[in-house]
């Protein structure tokens, strides 16, 4: 490995702390701070069903799609959902 080669890798590292940095703040804009707290416990024990809750989220989000902050009972659904295998989310937003 050359110098250059390194210098690739510590870039591209700090972009992933950059993205992952903004996706928390996103998601905290999101969630409700019980949803916040219930998707940080559940990524311990499914963190492939969580990634999927988030991009979901993140997707609504920019969509304009979300009017209120997701509570912990709406996300204990998404994930639900998620973890069987359903091809479709249907949440009643109030």
């Amino acid at each position: 490995m050359n110098g250059f080669d390194i210098n690739n890798e510590q870039i591209r590292q700090e972009q992933l702390k950059q993205m992952e940095e903004a996706k928390k703040k996103m998601l905290l804009q999101i969630l409700s701070k019980e949803a916040y707290e219930r998707l940080g416990r559940a990524r311990l024990a499914n963190p492939e069903i969580v990634s999927q809750a988030e991009v979901y989220l993140l997707q609504l989000f920019q969509a304009g799609k979300l009017k209120e902050k997701v509570t912990d009972a709406q996300l204990k659904e998404i994930l639900r959902v998620l973890s069987s295998g359903a091809k479709e989310i249907n949440i009643k937003w109030k």
